[in-house]
This record gives C-alpha cells, structure tokens and sequence, in this order.
C-alpha cells in the first residue's frame, strides 16, 4: 500500500513539473513575442504616379524600405482595402461656436465616404476631453455621436490627441489614424508661447525663442504616434493662419506660427496631411478627400536591421517603388525612444 501511494505522489510530481515548465516555456515564447513586436516600425504609405493619381494595386515585393539609408525586411503588409480604426476629433471649443453646424455636417459627410469595414469613435474636446462613441462600425451610432457634439470653452488640444491615441493603442494590430479639425491654438501651449516671447522687441526674435516641438506635452503625442504608427489628418481653420490675422503683433505672429507649424509637424511625423481649410464650404470637400486618402493607404511593418541601440537618436525613413513611375510617401521618420 505504501509502495503504490508513493509511487502515486512521484508521478504527481512529475506532472505538475511538466505543466510548470510548460507554463514557463510559454510565457518565455510570450515575453519574446512582446520584445519583438516593440522594435516594429508601422508605416501608413501612399503610392501616386506622376499625375498624382493613387496605385492601389500594388504587392509586397515591388516596396523597398530604407531606415538611415539601409534597406530593412518588410515582416508585414497589408493592402489598401484593409479596415481602418480611425478618431474622428471634433474641435467644440468656443472657437468653433458659430459655424458647429457646419462642421457637423460636413463630419457625417466624411463617415458616409469611408469603408463599410472601418471602425470610427467619435470623441469632442474643448477644455475637456469626451468621449461620444467608442469604436464602431454602425453608422447610426456615429451619427448620433456626431449630432451630440456640443460644448465651448478652451482649447486642449493635445490632450485630446493623448486620449484619442490610447483608444486607438486598444485596438490592436489594426490600421489606425485620427482626423481632427481644429484652428491649432491649444490654449496650454499657446500660454507657454506667450511667455516665452513676452517681451521680444522684433518677430524675427519672436519666432527665434518659440520652438514648436520643444513641449513634453507634444513629444508625447508624437512618441505615441511613432509606436503605433498612427496617421493623422489636421484639418486647420484659416483662423488660426497666421498669415490671415487682421492685427499682428510680434508676439501674437509668433504664437500663431509655431500652432500652425505644429501641425503641420503632426501630419509630417505621422505620414498624413495637413489641410488648409480656407472657407468653410470647403469643409465637406476637405473631409472626403481625407476619406479617399484612407482608402489609397498601403500598411508596412519593418523590423529595424542590426542591434542599434534605441538611444532616442532619429532615424530618417525612406520608401521607394520598383517602378520608376511611381511615388511613395509616408512619414519622415521617427526618434528611437
């Protein structure tokens, strides 16, 4: 009785060894996995011929990516039909108060143009950041989100970039991009502008001691939208051209500079485009252009070659097509944080 009660605990033993370096075994596969998918590069790029017309038929092969001049191996692609998830930002700051109407037509304008596939949340922000829908792909929900959409107030803009990536950081593998219109005047860095250039005596010193990518707030955004290799469409208002203001000062030129050259470092960074919205009845034509542009989108992922340490040094990216006739175009590049 006694030999076969040990001989019943030896093989427990033995089984619960098995299932812990099983368990081990997995997670270290797990661990891996993670440790790899961190290093890739996710690139949104957009192929034209020398009209300006998109290709969208293109394949794997005929795509040549260089980081810092070096080719790297392509480990995914995906082609232009692929689903997107994408945050529609709308900008319900007291900015946008006379023409809300508008812009909320011309955003259901903007869902009505985009793949039956894609996934939208729709999130308001003004000084505060809300969420009116989360993703979904069913196009009442989004239009009731839309009609939603009230507020005014200041401007946080960048906070509710910061919220609208971490919704996309839950959606997984999937194609992700934000379009957001706005007039670029975020009221947290518009105050520290105003500081820095407070008693400058010229614009030219002025635009000198403003730098529009020296904020952590930004470099937070932009950090996420490297990781995720997000795309971002800003949509700016003439209000916020600097070039349109009826009074200027050095101080006001300077703060309205760096807010437009921020966005337009957003869309570079991130592979979109900046649109200038020069009237507003051009609002809905801008928006379904975005939407085409969504839809002409190849997806790439690279792992970077070698063992370059991720010093936070930049990395300049490159992507060319076999064909000779043909364009590529796609973020610049991104710091290796």
């Amino acid at each position: 009785m006694l030999r076969i009660r040990l001989h019943e605990i030896f093989r427990s033993i033995i089984a619960l060894s098995l299932v812990m370096l099983a368990s081990q075994s997995g997670r270290a596969q797990d661990e891996d996995v993670v440790r790899i998918g961190v290093n890739l590069v996710q690139l949104n790029v957009g192929v034209t011929d020398r009209r300006g017309h998109p290709v969208t038929d293109l394949s794997p092969e005929e795509f040549v990516v260089y980081e810092d001049g070096v080719p790297q191996r392509i480990v995914s692609f995906e082609p232009t039909t692929t689903p997107f998830s994408l945050v529609l930002l709308l900008d319900v700051s007291g900015s946008t108060l006379n023409f809300r109407t508008t812009l909320k037509q011309a955003a259901l304008r903007f869902i009505d143009a985009l793949a039956p596939d894609d996934r939208v949340a729709v999130v308001a922000f003004n000084d505060h950041t809300k969420l009116l829908t989360n993703f979904t792909s069913d196009r009442k929900k989004i239009a009731w989100a839309i009609e939603r959409a009230e507020g005014h107030g200041e401007t946080m803009l960048y906070r509710a970039l910061g919220y609208a990536l971490e919704l996309l950081a839950k959606e997984g593998k999937r194609r992700k991009a934000i379009v957001v219109m706005t007039d670029g005047l975020d009221t947290e860095l518009r105050n520290l502008d105003r500081t820095a250039v407070a008693d400058a005596q010229s614009e030219e010193e002025a635009l000198a001691r403003v730098k529009p990518e020296a904020n952590a707030l930004l470099k937070g955004v932009l950090d996420a939208i490297d990781h995720q290799g997000v795309t971002i469409y800003p949509l700016a208002l003439a209000s916020g051209d600097p070039r349109r203001l009826p009074i200027t000062t050095p101080q006001i030129m300077a703060i309205y500079s760096a807010a437009r050259a921020r966005l337009q470092l957003l869309a570079d960074r991130s592979g979109g485009r900046l649109h200038q919205i020069n009237r507003l009845e051009d609002l809905g034509r801008l928006y379904a252009e975005v939407a085409a542009d969504l839809r002409t989108l190849y997806s790439i992922a690279y792992q970077p070659s070698g063992d370059r340490p991720r010093d936070g040094s930049w990395r300049s990216i490159r992507v060319e097509i076999k064909r000779p006739d043909l364009i590529a175009r796609t973020k610049q590049g991104y710091y290796a944080r």
